[in-house]
């Protein structure tokens, strides 16, 4: 397993840096959680993680080795990134899409392999969309689309899978269905996993590590019982809560009780 690393990472977009100086260690083998109020950095770190975004200071490492050492092909074989609200091209069918994935493990003029075939079909049954195979994607539930786009990242077999917001625009029910996808492929294939979570209780219910953010830089990281405390949902948040056990998982969950009177937020 490959670990990610940031190492006195400044990441921004021309302007004033959103993210200074940030050093983190993400564990391999684990499923990590950012979290932070809203302009706090999780996004742009996200996008530094995965070469997106060029860092204007420090450096990202993968396995030891600084990301932009990296041919594109290269590091697309490691590591697999599914962006916020993705597009989907029109008229293309859940086989098609989730075959997508195969394309840097492909030459340029050559067919999908058997090696393919088998990759697409796994992905394909480890989020439970084989049934959907024939569908057009743009015919899908929220859930169900984002089930067949974690199939595709699935299917490009890297160790490293990062998600932005994968439960954006979802109901509670699809935004489960789509958590526990992502449990059972860390648990089951052993995959990274670092995703931006808005809702606290989901992170602490299906990460094994969380980063805590604010004001682009790193305030906590560890188990949610060590990062979900009420002095820290005070100082990053502003907000004044009571922590409790999850009475179904007997993990942290907050239950928020008033903003605290004095909060400021990035943009």
């Amino acid at each position: 397993m490959h670990t990610l690393e940031a190492r006195e990472l400044t990441l921004g977009y021309g302007g004033a840096p959103i993210v200074t100086d940030l050093s983190l260690e993400l564990p391999a083998g684990a499923v990590t959680a950012l979290i932070g109020p809203n302009g706090c950095g999780k996004s742009t770190l996200l996008r530094g993680l995965s070469r997106l975004l060029r860092p204007a200071g420090g450096q990202v490492l993968l396995g030891g080795r600084d990301l932009q050492d990296f041919s594109a092909r290269e590091l697309a074989r490691r590591l697999g990134l599914l962006p916020q609200a993705p597009i989907t091209p029109g008229g293309i069918t859940v086989g098609e899409l989730v075959a997508l994935g195969r394309a840097p493990h492909q030459g340029w003029f050559s067919r999908s392999s058997t090696e393919d075939r088998r990759a697409v079909e796994a992905a394909l049954e480890a989020t439970g969309t084989s049934a959907l195979r024939e569908r057009l994607v743009d015919e899908l539930s929220g859930g169900q689309r984002q089930r067949v786009w974690i199939a595709m990242a699935l299917a490009q077999d890297t160790g490293v899978l990062l998600l932005d917001e994968p439960t954006t625009f979802l109901d509670l029910a699809h935004a489960l269905e789509v958590l526990e996808v992502i449990r059972h492929l860390n648990r089951e294939k052993g995959v990274t996993v670092v995703m931006v979570l808005h809702d606290l209780n989901l992170a602490a219910r299906y990460a094994q590590h969380l980063v805590l953010m604010a004001d682009g830089s790193v305030t906590s990281a560890g188990g949610a019982a060590d990062v979900l405390t009420e002095a820290h949902l005070a100082s990053s948040f502003g907000l004044r809560a009571r922590v409790v056990a999850d009475p179904v998982t007997a993990t942290p969950m907050v239950v928020p009780i008033e903003p605290t009177p004095v909060h400021t937020e990035m943009t």
